[in-house]
């Protein structure tokens, strides 16, 4: 059995809007891929704005923002349909949306990006709310690519994602796997202060030197005592990670350099709690705008290496696609009837199917 389907995903750093065509091909429970075409379209300045002050809406402007945001990303299909020459190939989407609000614990998540809208503008099913029904199962609804990493990539048995947030998952036996530390959405708030986007490959961080008081206050944070499963949303990254550093009151470089070491220490201590010694080895998967950052890679090495723990980084279109390529797979699944989420990683009642289904036209 063959489908071609588009995923979506806009991560938490705001870079953009990511957007994957795939063809899979599945035979006897065995899945395989190919990317088609892929962009990244980076966000005007006011929709980084409008996603990035979400939260503080009230209700009434939120749904206006939930609506007008889905009319947006179906306004892009379109576009990176006609770019690439697509007409008639896509025969289903799957979005993500933007994570606003996630209250696992009691009960909600959010992503903007109204999957009505989306099959409105394109005239395609499409496949939304991926995280929710996790949810009302009293799961975390994070991380929610554990599945498609089993499906896609059954080389690996571990994997990292180092986007706004940082995520762990591991396959020793049933998956594992939850949200480490917040990562890039708080190098480049920190790298923002000197002018610049990000950290270019690390750089300003290789050049600064750790506060050791500062690297055992954000060591000691609550959140890194919890046991998986758990998640986080943006705030504990802009809200509670923040201020401790700017309390610090040391250079930018230091900063960096000081958060760079907590995000590796961070790693460690997920893989020193989570990898069995039949893990030994094996080979660590890299993917997420923080693969480039070359230095922070380094340091993850480092202290990984008494696990004989090889970190690898794949070419560039699966490092800027991973995820989306796997909400693509998750549509698929949603619109086959088979689970999406697992379980075992996010400590729901029970496996779940997830996903609102949008017809685009009429049958």
């Amino acid at each position: 059995m063959m489908y071609r389907a588009m995923g979506l995903m806009s991560g938490s750093s705001l870079d953009g809007l990511d957007l994957v065509f795939a063809e899979f091909h599945v035979n006897a429970g065995q899945w395989s891929w190919n990317i088609e075409a892929a962009a990244c379209y980076p966000y005007a300045p006011e929709w980084s704005a409008r996603l990035r002050d979400a939260t503080a809406l009230n209700a009434r402007d939120y749904l206006l923002l939930h609506s007008a945001y889905g009319h947006y990303l179906g306004q892009q299909v379109n576009r990176f349909i006609e770019e690439h020459g697509l007409h008639y190939q896509v025969a289903l989407l799957a979005s993500h949306g933007h994570t606003t609000f996630h209250l696992p614990a009691q009960g909600a998540t959010a992503q903007l990006g109204d999957g009505a809208a989306i099959a409105a503008e394109t005239g395609l099913p499409v496949v939304s709310d991926l995280r929710a029904a996790d949810v009302a199962l009293g799961g975390q609804g994070a991380p929610i690519v554990p599945l498609g990493e089993q499906l896609l990539f059954r080389d690996y048995r571990l994997f990292l994602n180092l986007g706004g947030i940082a995520n762990l998952s591991v396959h020793d036996g049933p998956p594992v796997a939850f949200d480490v530390c917040p990562a890039n959405r708080v190098l480049n708030a920190l790298a923002e202060d000197t002018g610049r986007a990000y950290d270019d490959a690390g750089a300003m961080a290789a050049a600064g030197s750790v506060n050791e008081q500062l690297l055992a206050e954000l060591d000691a944070l609550e959140y890194y005592r919890q046991s998986a499963p758990k998640s986080l949303d943006n705030g504990f990254g802009m809200d509670t990670v923040l201020p401790v550093i700017g309390q610090s009151r040391i250079s930018t470089e230091d900063a960096l350099r000081t958060y760079t070491e907590h995000i590796a220490r961070q790693v460690r201590q997920a893989v020193d709690g989570h990898c069995s010694p039949a893990l030994s080895g094996e080979q660590l998967l890299v993917t997420g705008g923080g693969a480039f950052n070359t230095f922070l890679v380094k340091r993850i090495s480092a202290l990984l290496r008494d696990h004989a723990i090889e970190v690898v980084v794949p070419d560039e279109k699966l490092v800027n696609y991973k995820e989306a390529l796997v909400m693509a797979l998750l549509g698929v699944l949603r619109w086959r009837q088979e689970y999406t989420v697992l379980s075992s990683v996010t400590g729901a009642r029970r496996d779940s199917i997830g996903g609102a289904l949008w017809n685009g036209q009429d049958a």
